[in-house]
């Protein structure tokens, strides 16, 4: 029987949040060089997109590699269809980059040239630099297709060169070519050569400032810089045109994950070094590019047709983050600082507050010196017996991970389990686990067949008698990482509840493949997560089956496994009111007969939206939980998650104060509607401005002075 319920393709919604992200370089509230951000933050997440997922529907297509989820025709279908809405996008990306983006640079007195038309007052400067800061790093190659051609790199830049020889007689002056190289070649009787050439990448920095010309800031690619100066390069040589090339390269690693732990670290070892190397996933190109020239590179370099995706004069535009503020005037002003609570200054032991109540942080609105203040602590508290860690993403020279040594070298017991296959971290990942292991830091890698991206910490403590005294939990929605803390919106509970500690022991225990375990309290994936959301969703059925208020808030990073967007579905159709705050992949469809109770809202701005908080309204009696895991298969099915019911009355009202101000939001929240649309939600008039991030903070601050930890909220309705 054919399921009615519907879903999105969990790949075009991803699409649809990139575009989101996207949308905020429109928003002319924002600081400039944040606008700017954005379309490197943009063109960052695509990269890797392509990378791993567009390279894994790629090998299904080929059949070099057979998929439970897709069959060899709907994969190529997918393909396309996201290299359509791809290029879509682009369009818009262009444009607000043309037509907004510069613009607004040159009104600010910053002129960014973008192509090699230079005013007079600066071409000798340009031939100069070229000649003293470029030349001796470029290597021009031909390129033949009769000949092996030279590897392109992943994700570097190249410029691709047609050239003939000059006619005899017809030699032209040195710096002729400064007001363009794109001239047309008239003459058919010379063949035309062909090269590569990659652009410097460590030696010389992507944008280059030139000298100020009365109140203006000039700035240039450097790939404009040698495109003005190819005929000193190719001497003797007609160049006909350049053009930008990039090849993106499948950088996903497939290992044995049923290895044992020395395997896996060998496997590793020796695989991550292969991911530069990997197959092309697409081949990005200057869209202007005439089609006899792409021709020949599909056919010099062996580039399959599905794999051309056409780009922008300038690529790479992720390197936009880096794009100097010549000008004072374009500084943007300060976002939140982390802030330290005052219940926790110099003289409060953490250990002492939290012995009295739950302590709950709000990253990056709180300081992330706390946790480090917790571990400094435990490593310094007497009663320590061991302090337990798991660890999927940690900052490079982590103070995290300098307090876990210290705290080994101080004579305590340490144990911290690394999971190796955190996708882009397994060097950084396996070099820390081998520092702390040198250490004496007991270390425990991944699991066969399954990642732990549980993010916990605990603390076990025994009086110097031998009495029991409090042990401490830490569960957090993000990672033990001090430099994402400042960038990602996440939150983290400190515990010493006898059944959130017992638990997490008993999960430690179970990651050392010690026993089964029992948990009373955490919400564990593959253990009791399914079974319990099922029961707190057929709660809320049940009382709107009785036509008592039904409510259901569910914060997260992705929503994509069918079994519970099902029971959302189902929940719907009882009448049970669900809001959806979701960042990213929302498989989920609104407006549709059996979701018209169902709304998502998806909020982009300073920070990244990354914390799990689920609200179940029970009857007046709300059940609030946070925890590491969104909806998605790989999270509910194939990976340890740790979710923990916040049990303090004042913490579970601090959360859903949260919430209820995300809802609000008329600033920076947009609702996805049925064709996947992000429909920005208007400001109703008389009401106030609700930006989510800044309103939060601003209430945390109040809560820091006057009443810390204690907010008044209501449940949202």
């Amino acid at each position: 029987m054919e399921n009615k319920y519907k879903y999105f393709k969990r790949d075009i919604s991803w699409l649809s949040f990139n575009y989101r992200v996207l949308l905020e370089a429109l928003d002319e509230r924002l600081p400039l060089y944040e606008r700017i951000n954005f379309i490197s933050i943009y063109s960052s997440n695509l990269e890797e997109f392509y990378k791993i997922r567009v390279a894994d529907h790629k090998a299904v297509a080929s059949g070099a590699t057979e998929s439970d989820e897709e069959s060899v025709q709907s994969a190529r279908e997918l393909v396309e269809e996201i290299n359509r809405e791809v290029n879509r996008q682009l369009d818009d990306r262009v444009r607000i980059y043309e037509q907004k983006i510069l613009p607004a640079l040159q009104k600010n007195h910053v002129i960014f040239y973008q192509d090699s038309h230079v005013e007079p007052f600066h071409q000798q400067f340009i031939k100069d630099f070229f000649k003293e800061e470029i030349f001796p790093y470029l290597q021009p190659v031909p390129v033949s297709k009769d000949k092996i051609v030279s590897f392109l790199r992943d994700n570097r830049l190249y410029l691709a060169i047609r050239l003939y020889p000059k006619e005899e007689g017809k030699e032209g002056e040195e710096g002729e070519a400064i007001e363009g190289i794109e001239s047309p070649i008239l003459e058919s009787s010379r063949p035309p050569l062909y090269f590569v050439m990659k652009q410097p990448y460590a030696k010389v920095p992507r944008f280059i400032e030139l000298p100020c010309h009365e109140k203006n800031h000039y700035l240039m690619f450097v790939e404009d810089i040698i495109k003005a100066n190819l005929n000193l390069i190719f001497p003797g040589y007609d160049v006909e045109s350049c053009y930008s090339i990039k090849i993106s390269r499948d950088a996903d690693i497939l290992i044995d994950d049923t290895a044992s732990s020395a395997d896996l670290v060998a496997q590793l070892k020796k695989k991550v070094k292969k991911r530069k190397i990997g197959d092309v996933c697409r081949f990005v190109y200057d869209r202007a590019m005439p089609h006899d020239f792409l021709d020949f590179l599909v056919d010099a370099f062996h580039i399959h047709r599905d794999e051309l995706v056409p780009g922008d004069k300038h690529l790479n535009l992720e390197d936009l983050r880096h794009l100097p503020n010549p000008s004072k005037s374009l500084h943007s002003p300060e976002k939140p600082k982390p802030m330290k609570l005052t219940i926790l200054d110099e003289k409060e032991s953490i250990f002492n507050y939290v012995a009295r109540k739950d302590l709950l942080l709000y990253y990056p609105y709180h300081s992330f010196e706390h946790f480090i203040h917790f571990l400094y602590e435990a490593v310094h508290n007497p009663e320590t017996r061991e302090i337990m860690v798991t660890q999927y993403r940690v900052a490079e020279n982590s103070a995290v991970i300098n307090t876990l040594i210290a705290a080994a070298q101080n004579g305590k017991k340490v144990t911290v389990f690394v999971e190796l296959k955190a996708r882009f971290d397994e060097e950084n990942n396996l070099a820390t686990a081998e520092m702390m292991q040198a250490a004496g830091i007991k270390i425990i890698y991944s699991i066969p067949g399954l990642k732990v991206h549980a993010k916990v910490a605990l603390i076990r403590r025994r009086g110097l008698n031998g009495e029991k005294i409090p042990s401490y939990a830490y569960i957090s929605t993000g990672n033990f990482n001090e430099k994402t803390a400042t960038l990602y919106a996440d939150c983290g509970l400190f515990t010493c509840r006898k059944e959130i500690v017992n638990d997490l022991y008993n999960l430690f225990r179970t990651l050392q493949g010690k026993e089964d375990p029992k948990f009373t309290t955490l919400l564990v994936a593959r253990f009791n997560l399914i079974p319990e959301l099922n029961r707190l969703i057929d709660r809320e059925i049940a009382l709107a089956d009785q036509g008592k208020p039904a409510r259901i808030i569910l914060k997260m990073n992705a929503l994509q496994d069918p079994a519970m967007i099902d029971r959302l579905y189902e929940a719907s159709e009882h009448g049970v009111q669900t809001d959806l705050i979701i960042r990213g992949i929302c498989c989920l469809i609104p407006d549709q007969p059996y979701s018209r109770n169902i709304r998502i809202t998806r909020i982009v701005d300073s920070f990244l939206e990354h914390a799990r908080i689920w609200y179940f309204g029970n009857g007046g009696n709300p059940k609030v939980f946070m925890g590491s895991p969104d909806w998605m298969r790989r999270n509910l099915y194939r990976r340890i998650e740790a979710i923990t019911p916040v049990l303090d009355p004042d913490l579970r009202n601090s959360l859903i104060e949260m919430l209820t101000i995300q809802l609000a939001d008329n600033q920076k929240a947009c609702r996805v509607d049925a064709k996947l649309q992000n429909i920005f939600k208007k400001r109703t008039p008389g009401t106030p401005a609700i930006r989510a991030q800044y309103t939060l903070y601003n209430r945390l601050c109040s809560n820091n002075t006057q009443h810390p930890q204690r907010p008044t909220s209501h449940v949202p309705q």
